[in-house]
């Protein structure tokens, strides 16, 4: 134990000597050379120079240990002390009680031949099937991913099914050429030399467990390569999808859907993962059984996992800007879809707005749609070629729609009101065409002939003119329907079609005039010699004389009395006519005078008439129904109307005669003699006379 531990100290000693011996350090030109092997991609930034300095740093480091220790193993003989290796801490102790014999040449011996009888892959037919392998697989893929991008803009199924058929072929080619190659191998009688027949099965597991090897490393490296397509940092190989912003059902959407694109990509995954799994066991191939036995080609999880994880991840960041497009379409045109744009039309139509700010709102419409239409119809994305024309199609549509929602709007305003201008016009030429009746029926169509020509016509020129400004801005927007059209054109012509109306209208006046000028003069006239039939008449009243034919007396003087009133109405009527035509009023002085001379006259026959059917009843009449009171007073009315009618007709007697002698002095009428006392009169006899009656009646 004391000279192992003097062998110990010794050779440490010596060690460190030959340690701080001077070492030459690792030249610059095989740094540099070391460095030019890194792709220059992984020494960009600050931080990759950082590292570089680091990694340099190491190398010069490792390589000064390793000069160091071959310098101690070159020069220095280590004793043979097993734990003479370790180094700081305490001193181990040395180990009591153990053999330091050799005994490991019979587990060598028997290790080897354990190995030579196990390890079928030293095999020669291995090292043949090892080789056919890598000259088949080595620098080869189950699908050629060089050509995708340079294809343009794809569909995820035309991708899926390229890929599928590629994959299809391959695993075709592959059991047509490497499978027969590999059959041929133990086809051979020299293919089993050396094989024990007890390790027959052993050797085919080996020779399973090398294919499935190769096989699952072919289809993993496809996988890692189509992985590698969609990497972000590398998009030279990127696929380029055709993907659209569709419109439909008022709804903005991808076609396909991002998740639908998704799931075509992970299912090539699937597919990849899916070939290679029928090839047979070279001893069931052999043995011909009926239920062959397969190799395991299957892809292990988590490469599995792994490419999902990651192809999502891609997938996502690739199709970021394609999210954001279609969340610049909702943030600016979403409010046509949500309901937003209805409620503003329908708040805006239960409000009263001008034709200029109906177009106003309109052209807000137009105006959108023209800036949809004017958006780019393909949007470039490294994975992605959006295809927008659908949905701007849509969106312009719908922007269209509310537009023509307001047209219709104020069309159909526009056309009441053309309808209501013809309609005026019409009124205007029925009313004017019309042929008046009566005086005052021509002069309210004068009037109103009058000004329909002033401020009727005016007021609805402006509104034609104002029609006709809207009429243009229709033209450019709005289709009219053929009624429609004929309904403007008749707006238009009402103008000049209205004059040769009023030209005829002034005729028809003219003519209505001069007939009712005429008509009125002949009323005069005929009014005239009514009235001198009238007064005739009433001159025959002063001779009635006969008591007995008061009732006859009493009708004709109610006939009169109408005539008289017949006579008034017809005079109210012609004045009327005058003050229309303007004329001087015509007087009728002997009307006046004829409704003031028939009432005493009315009045003292039906007096009389009164008092002939009072003295019948009286005396002719029932004795037990008088009442002497009754009588007595009514006797008593009697007597004081009939003398207040003889007072009267004396009174008028008195002044007629009077007037008359004022006459004739006017006249200086030669010789005349005016009665002193008047010839006896009728009516008076008869005042007389039923006085005398009521006095015998009441005696």
């Amino acid at each position: 134990h004391t000279k192992e531990l003097q062998k110990r100290f010794n050779y440490i000693y010596m060690k460190q000597c030959v340690e701080s011996s001077p070492i030459v350090p690792i030249q610059q030109e095989w740094l540099d050379h070391m460095l030019r092997l890194i792709p220059e991609s992984l020494k960009e930034g600050k931080e990759r120079e950082e590292l570089l300095e680091s990694l340099i740093n190491e190398v010069s480091s490792d390589f000064e240990n390793s000069m160091k220790r071959y310098l101690v193993q070159s020069v220095l003989v280590k004793p043979p002390v097993k734990w003479l290796e370790d180094e700081g801490g305490p001193l181990p102790e040395s180990p009591v009680g153990l053999d330091y014999s050799n005994p490991w040449r019979s587990s060598y011996v028997q290790a080897r031949n354990q190995i030579f009888s196990n390890l079928h892959i030293v095999h020669p037919t291995m090292k043949m099937l090892l080789d056919l392998g890598y000259t088949t697989f080595a620098d080869t893929v189950l699908l050629d991913f060089t050509g995708i991008r340079a294809k343009g803009p794809i569909d995820c199924e035309s991708l899926k099914t390229d890929l599928s058929i590629q994959t299809r072929k391959a695993e075709e080619k592959i059991m047509n050429t490497w499978y027969p190659k590999v059959i041929n191998l133990f086809t051979k009688k020299e293919a089993l030399e050396g094989v024990k027949p007890e390790k027959l099965d052993a050797f085919y597991s080996c020779v399973s467990t090398l294919m499935s090897n190769q096989l699952k490393d072919l289809l993993r490296r496809t996988v890692e390569g189509f992985v590698k397509l969609f990497d972000p940092k590398d998009q030279e190989r990127l696929p380029i999808f055709k993907i659209e912003l569709t419109f439909d059902d008022d709804k903005m959407e991808f076609y396909p859907t991002f998740q639908d694109l998704e799931d075509n990509i992970l299912s090539l995954v699937e597919r990849i993962a899916e070939a290679l799994q029928n090839v047979q066991t070279i001893p069931s191939w052999l043995s011909g059984t009926s239920t062959p036995v397969n190799l395991d080609t299957e892809l292990p999880e988590h490469v599995l996992h792994w490419a999902v994880d990651t192809l999502k991840a891609a997938i996502h960041r690739n199709l970021e800007g394609a999210r954001k497009h279609y969340e610049t379409y909702v943030e600016k045109y979403n409010w046509l879809l949500d309901g937003t744009a209805v409620e503003n039309i329908e708040t805006f139509q239960t409000e009263d707005h001008t034709f200029d700010e109906y177009t106003e709102f309109i052209e807000k419409f137009f105006s959108l749609a023209s800036e949809i239409m004017l958006l780019p119809q393909w949007i470039h994305y490294p994975m992605v070629r959006l295809d927008c024309e659908d949905l701007k199609t849509g969106l312009t549509n719908k922007a269209k729609a509310f537009a023509n929602i307001l047209l219709n709007d104020i069309a159909s305003k526009y056309r009441k009101e053309n309808e209501r201008i013809c309609s005026e016009f019409e009124a205007i030429k029925e009313h004017a065409l019309k042929v008046p009746e009566t005086t005052e029926e021509m002069m309210d169509l004068i009037s109103y002939v009058e000004k329909a020509r002033t401020a009727g016509i005016e007021e609805l020129i402006l509104r034609i003119q104002e029609s006709k400004r809207q009429m243009s801005y229709f033209l450019d927007v709005f289709l009219f329907p053929q009624e429609d059209l004929a309904l403007n054109a008749t707006v238009l012509m009402w103008p000049k079609k209205i004059n040769p109306i009023f030209d005829e209208n002034d005729e028809l006046i003219e003519n209505a005039k001069h007939k009712k000028e005429n008509e009125l003069m002949a009323k005069r006239e005929k009014l005239i010699l009514e009235i001198e039939k009238e007064s005739r008449r009433m001159e025959e009243f002063t001779e009635f004389a006969e008591l007995e034919r008061m009732q006859q007396y009493v009708t004709d003087v109610r006939q009169l009395q109408k005539r008289i009133q017949e006579s008034e109405e017809a005079v109210q009527f012609i004045n009327k006519e005058e003050e229309l035509f303007k004329w001087e009023l015509t007087k009728y002085p002997e009307l006046d005078k004829l409704k003031v001379n028939i009432e005493p006259y009315q009045k003292f026959f039906n007096f009389v008439l009164k008092w002939q059917r009072s003295e019948k009843r009286w005396m002719d009449g029932g004795f037990l129904d008088l009442n002497g009171e009754s009588m007595e007073a009514d006797v008593e009315e009697f007597s004081r109307e009939i003398f207040k009618t003889l007072k009267f007709f004396q009174t008028k007697l008195k002044k007629e005669l009077q007037e008359k002698r004022k006459a004739a002095r006017k006249r200086s009428l030669e010789e005349e003699k005016i009665e002193e006392e008047p010839k006896e009169n009728p009516t008076l006899t008869m005042c007389s006379t039923v006085m005398e009656q009521i006095k015998a009646f009441r005696v």
